[in-house]
């Protein structure tokens, strides 16, 4: 799938005529002025570490904080559709620029706001005497946790400041480097996140020679992204450790509101599912022709079976998901059908795009969708994903800026789910097995990417801060790190030397936050677990499910699962969520076998 310049585009005038209009200019001045009468708001009100904090100003700092987060949220969010869809925008990157100079007082405010909450001591008496307190319970909580790991205000300051020529300009160089590369494809030159899509080709020849093209083409920027990657996470690191986190993993632990014993329990069900993985790559090996039941990299992604099986027109996903949204409720079904009919899309991949899938808030209930739609049906499956997150943010539209602030473990619940009833109209729809083995290799497919790729992920993210914290790691490093993570996760049905070396090179998380993909794991085996209870009893889920999404920046991962009677740091939790994976496994395997063309003796 090549670049597609049919595909919808996100309509952002309902928020101003465009960048250069005076409305917008309003609206970015008025944003500069809100955040320097916070900054007089708090120096007036000594919003900083004290031993006398005054009670009587909780109400009016957290209400004017709350504000002037509502206000960046609109302004921010319009600017990054301008930039994440067009990199040869000159004139959004200034502005982009511009608007993270005029952000960089808020990292610093925070983190006063944060050790003057601390300060009161008594928590519960101060949430008892202010109410706008009360209602941010959790946050003002979470603010005395925060605040044991702050650097003196002076220091965190000069952080801040320091960043928009360190973390934050390495994260820029690498989304500027990335959306503008290409790659030439039989005789085509593509961008690079069409030239990602063709590793779901039908044609294996044009997976293999998108895979060497691909590899070819991050050569070139190797070095430069090595710079970044070790650029990022070496200022973490030093951060990190300044500010008396435990290890590099700490403060995304915290930021997730997850647990320790959470996570280790997660990853215990993970690692003993890995060799369940490794039976479905088999499988899919042997159906590809693989005759030593080992897959190359190039074939993680191939279709199997019948190619027009996996096939989806942009007009069918959006019917699809539609369809399956509906089968839950008529509010989700309306959520998509808004995000169609009101432009809220940015469809297909093109030239100087960011790669990739993302959902932003803009304001109130209002969100924007950026896809790189590739006409299958894990194109299909990533629309409905987006959506979910879309729909949470409906949920979240009466609560404040503070109250929105959910986890990344949280913040998949919804969009997970909503994977999970697409899959499941899908299947009930599906009586024949070449259908169905076709779209439990497409759930499989993503399914593995979350459990086993994203495990190899985490592996390596930990074997960078811990290389990086004695030096700088070479672009060779970085590619020994990433392989030998990829055989750990995957097992031994991944061909060893036809791996991805430069998939660090690829994600752009590990440029911005650390440790950010564990979390999708943990929302795909919440979210089946949540399904099991809303296929047990739909109409008591349905009650409760609003809610949920409506307090996911309330509570604790944990506080929150009770809800539904769910023990998250119990292993037999997640291995009960990826025993129904075991399953859809077993029939993959049982079809496939039925599949292999047999030779005559």
């Amino acid at each position: 799938m090549h670049d597609r310049s049919d595909l919808p585009r996100w309509d952002t005038s309902p928020f101003f005529p465009g960048l250069d209009s005076p409305e917008f200019a309003a609206a970015h001045e008025a944003l500069g002025a809100g955040i320097g009468r916070l900054g007089a708001l708090y120096d007036e009100k000594g919003v900083r570490a004290t031993a006398m904090p005054d009670p009587a100003a909780a109400d009016e700092v957290l209400t004017a904080t709350n504000e002037v987060l509502d206000e960046l949220r609109l302004v921010n969010a319009y600017v990054h559709a301008f930039v994440t869809t067009d990199a040869r925008d000159d004139r959004a990157q200034a502005v982009a620029s511009e608007l993270r100079a005029l952000m960089a007082p808020l990292g610093p405010l925070r983190t006063r706001l944060d050790a003057w909450l601390a300060s009161f001591g008594d928590l519960d008496a101060l949430v008892a005497a202010s109410a706008v307190a009360g209602d941010h319970a959790h946050a003002v909580r979470r603010a005395a946790v925060a605040a044991a790991h702050q650097l003196t205000e002076p220091e965190e300051v000069l952080a801040s400041e320091l960043n928009l020529s360190g973390g934050s300009a390495w994260t820029q160089l690498h989304g500027d480097v990335t959306s503008r590369l290409t790659a030439e494809v039989d005789g085509e030159r593509l961008a690079i996140t069409a030239v990602r899509n063709l590793a779901f080709d039908a044609d294996a020849g044009v997976r293999r020679r998108a895979y060497d093209a691909e590899l070819a083409a991050w050569d070139t920027v190797a070095v430069p992204l090595a710079a970044a990657m070790n650029g990022v996470k070496g200022q973490a690191s030093t951060l990190n450790r300044r500010r008396g986190w435990e290890d590099d993993l700490a403060p995304a632990l915290f930021a997730n509101a997850v647990e320790r014993d959470v996570l280790g329990a997660m990853q215990a069900a993970v690692v003993a599912a890995l060799p369940d993985f490794g039976r479905y790559l088999g499988a899919k090996a042997t159906l590809l022709g693989h005759d030593d039941g080992r897959l190359p990299w190039w074939d993680l992604f191939a279709p199997v079976g019948d190619p027009a099986a996996s096939s989806a027109t942009w007009e069918e996903a959006v019917d699809t998901v539609a369809t399956a949204f509906g089968g839950f409720g008529p509010g989700l079904q309306r959520l998509a059908d808004r995000a169609v009919n009101e432009g809220w899309i940015d469809a297909g991949p093109r030239d100087g795009k960011r790669g990739g899938a993302f959902c932003m808030s803009v304001r109130g209930d209002e969100s924007r969708v950026l896809l790189n739609f590739g006409g299958t049906i894990d194109a299909m499956s990533t629309l409905a994903h987006e959506l979910g997150h879309a729909y949470h943010n409906t949920q979240l539209a009466d609560r404040t800026a503070l109250q929105r602030a959910t986890p990344m473990a949280l913040a998949e619940t919804a969009s997970i789910f909503c994977e999970t009833l697409l899959l499941q109209t899908l299947l009930a729809d599906c009586a024949d097995d070449a259908r169905r083995l076709v779209l439990l290799e497409i759930d499989l497919q993503g399914a593995c990417q979350i459990v086993s790729d994203i495990h190899s992920r985490f592996l390596f993210e930990r074997a960078v801060f811990e290389g990086r914290a004695a030096r700088s790691l070479s672009v060779a490093e970085l590619r020994e790190l990433i392989t030998a993570a990829q055989q750990k996760a995957y097992g031994p049905t991944i061909h060893p030397d036809h791996l991805h070396p430069d998939m660090w090179a690829v994600k752009p998380h590990y440029y911005s936050t650390a440790f950010y993909n564990w979390p999708y794991t943990y929302g795909l085996l919440f979210g089946l677990g949540l399904y099991a209870r809303y296929a047990a009893d739909p109409d008591r889920f349905r009650a409760g499910y609003d809610d949920l999404l409506s307090a996911t920046g309330l509570a604790s991962a944990a506080d929150l699962a009770r809800r539904f009677e769910i023990d998250v740091a119990d292993e037999g939790f997640w291995t009960a969520s990826l025993d129904v994976l075991r399953a859809r496994i077993d029939d993959f395997e049982r079809l496939a076998a039925a599949s292999v063309p047999t030779t005559p003796l």
